[in-house]
């Protein structure tokens, strides 16, 4: 991944960023990508990554009459893998 690093940033935008990383429970380095993604109009936000795929499900739901496995039998072939 690729690597950024940030040379001699002001004092103020410094303190406001360790603020603003604490409020978020997030480290310096994903507070700062957040506020970046944010900047460039790339959406970044973990909820809105969830109601999207929430709504996806809700617009392709599965098939009426649709036959699964054991539940049992699955979980018996994944710890045969």
């Amino acid at each position: 991944m690729p690597l950024v690093q940030i040379r001699e940033a002001p004092e103020h935008i410094y303190r406001l960023l360790v603020e603003q990383a604490e409020h978020e429970r997030r480290s310096l380095s994903q507070q700062a990508l957040a506020i970046l993604a944010r900047g460039l109009g790339v959406e970044m936000d973990a909820k809105a990554r969830r109601r999207a795929l929430l709504e996806r499900l809700r617009s392709d739901p599965i098939a009426p009459g649709a036959k699964f496995g054991s539940p049992a039998k699955l979980i018996r072939e994944d710890r045969g893998r």
